[in-house]
């Protein structure tokens, strides 16, 4: 089946159909049209010399009978009627198609012209043996000629298919090439102006057009990133100037505390938001222990009042090559849902050397959920009336691509959900 979706299959079969086709409707209308013209102009011949050869004897009885090779004339007489071959006594006037025996153990096929006075019957016998040969030998050849003229079209498909394709060929040799270099590389002027060369154009332009919104987008969340830095710097010194007073009472600096870990989590947030939209990769090293241990802290702070726990196992050090920010996002995404959909049991933080497992006792989801859920804007039937847009788990995803982690969210037995964020790169 791929072979038959390629562009130049289709060119090949359809030289292939097209040259078959036509060569032998061409041969059977030629063995059809030669046969029929055949009896037509032998009947007719005959009819007109049966006719001849009455009129001939009847001036001149004496006359020698038709001598031509296949051609044979016999005249009966009233009395000599019983001596008619049987399989020609009761043929009415006309022309008719006969078999005999040869002799030889096969047969052979003659055309008789008749005509019956009513005291002399001619005969004309026209012997179509060669005539049959003839056919024989074309019913042979034609074939043969089918198939020569079929493995033509096939060559000439081939020929024809590679002209074809070498332009769209080189297009697409020089769309690659421009996805090496990283940069549009204008296409249209290494190509004629003809359907490949306005293809080419419609790339440049599209190209163009991709480009300056690329180029827009960065520019925007570059500056975004900036502006919004700005601000989180302001309430981060604010909260820290604030945190370091004697004076604070326990309330108060529980709720700074709160807003300095908002502030980190929007900081990262816009980090890896920014990562994302320049397609490249940060540098650092994380705890991967000591990071579920704060982000657990922070989902063990606004769970106040709720009967989860939330536990936090495994590896005591796992360090991985990965900016905080990256994974503060990625990990906390995984960690707050589970958090958030969980009314009462557990939210278990597994560490391991290269993957972090997150289990809780919520509501749970269907396989046919788990399929979605890492799709933008898609939520939930366990979401309900919670507020959020579903881009947390799609953010997730394209910082695993970002990265080439794997992630997977999957119904956990007897009840709940079960995350699996996974650092090693996948076998092949």
């Amino acid at each position: 089946m791929q072979f038959r979706r390629r562009l130049r299959s289709r060119i090949i079969l359809s030289f292939l159909l097209l040259g078959t086709g036509i060569t032998a409707l061409f041969a059977i209308s030629t063995v059809y049209l030669r046969e029929w013209l055949e009896n037509q102009l032998i009947g007719e011949a005959l009819s007109q010399n049966v006719a001849d050869y009455a009129e001939s004897f009847y001036r001149d009885p004496n006359l020698p009978g038709v001598e031509f090779e296949k051609i044979q004339g016999i005249v009966y007489s009233q009395r000599r009627f019983p001596n008619v071959p049987m399989e020609w006594r009761d043929l009415p006037d006309g022309v008719h198609e006969l078999v005999e025996p040869d002799g030889q153990g096969g047969q052979r096929v003659y055309k008789l012209a008749v005509r019956k006075d009513p005291e002399f019957w001619f005969f004309l016998k026209y012997d179509l043996t060669q005539e049959q040969q003839t056919q024989r030998m074309l019913a042979i050849a034609l074939p043969l000629v089918v198939l020569l003229f079929s493995l033509l079209s096939f060559v000439v498909g081939v020929w024809a298919s590679s002209r074809v394709i070498s332009p769209v060929r080189d297009l697409a040799r020089r769309l690659r090439a421009e996805q090496d270099t990283g940069g549009p590389l204008k296409l249209a002027a290494a190509f004629p102006d003809d359907e490949v060369g306005e293809l080419a154009q419609s790339l440049d332009e599209y190209a163009e057009r991709l480009t300056e919104v690329v180029q827009r987008d960065r520019e925007f969340n570059a500056d975004v990133s900036h502006e919004l830095r700005t601000p989180l710097a302001v309430i981060r010194g604010a909260t820290e100037l604030l945190l370091g007073s004697p004076e604070l009472s326990d309330k108060m600096r529980l709720r700074l505390e709160r807003i300095a870990r908002a502030e980190q989590q929007c900081t990262h947030l816009i980090t890896a938001l920014l990562m994302l939209s320049r397609s490249e990769r940060g540098s650092g090293h994380t705890d991967l222990r000591q990071l579920a241990e704060q982000l657990a802290e922070a989902n063990r702070l606004q769970m106040v009042g709720r009967p989860v726990e939330v536990v936090v196992e495994g590896v005591a050090a796992s360090g991985i090559e990965v900016p905080e920010a990256v994974l503060s996002v990625a990990l906390g995404n995984l960690i707050g849902n589970a958090c958030k959909y969980t009314v009462e049991g557990e939210v278990r933080i597994r560490v391991e050397p290269l993957r972090v497992i997150v289990e809780d006792t919520g509501p749970g989801i269907s396989a046919e959920e788990a399929e979605h859920l890492f799709e933008r804007g898609y939520r939930g039937a366990a979401a309900g009336g919670t507020k959020g847009g579903g881009i947390g788990l799609a953010i997730v995803r394209r910082l695993c691509d970002l990265y080439g982690w794997r992630v997977q969210l999957v119904p956990r037995e007897p009840r709940g959900a079960l995350a699996v964020l996974d650092f090693a790169p996948p076998r092949v």
